[in-house]
């Protein structure tokens, strides 16, 4: 555990001097996040290192939300002077996020070719490769229940 929180923490310190020598308007944590993807996707010994204390972290992850919490509590009075700006842009930034999510979700998948054969998902067409027959009924009498 201490070993990954390490790796985490020094690839959040390499993004934060990289952002604070080349000055850069990323965040060093962004910049340490993409390169920590970089590392884990070029090396896959090097994600089962971390991969099980990785998870074991993100348990915790909800009490970073004590503090904003607890901030909004403090300065409730400041926050219901501003709630209609809050709001808006609570409403806009979710809006642009999801548009720009969905954007950037097509042009990665315009990037990769499409795969020989057809995905197997429970949303696949319930017709047969030719796309004109149907497959045939499952028989209810047929299938073995516990």
């Amino acid at each position: 555990m201490i070993k990954t929180f390490t790796v985490l923490l020094a690839y959040q310190c390499l993004g934060e001097l990289i952002a604070y020598a080349a000055n850069l308007p990323i965040p060093g944590a962004v910049i340490g996040m993409v390169l920590l993807l970089a590392s884990l996707s070029l090396s896959p010994g090097f994600s089962s290192a971390i991969e099980s204390d990785a998870l074991a972290l993100l348990k915790f992850l909800p009490l970073l939300f004590v503090p904003p919490g607890v901030g909004i509590m403090v300065f409730a009075g400041r926050v219901a002077h501003d709630l209609l700006p809050i709001a808006v842009s609570v409403v806009v930034c979710t809006a642009l996020t999801i548009a720009v999510t969905a954007l950037v979700g097509q042009g990665l998948c315009a990037l990769w070719r499409p795969s020989a054969a057809p995905l197997k998902t429970p949303f696949a067409s319930p017709l047969h490769a030719d796309e004109k027959t149907a497959p045939a009924a499952v028989d209810i009498a047929k299938v073995d229940t516990p």
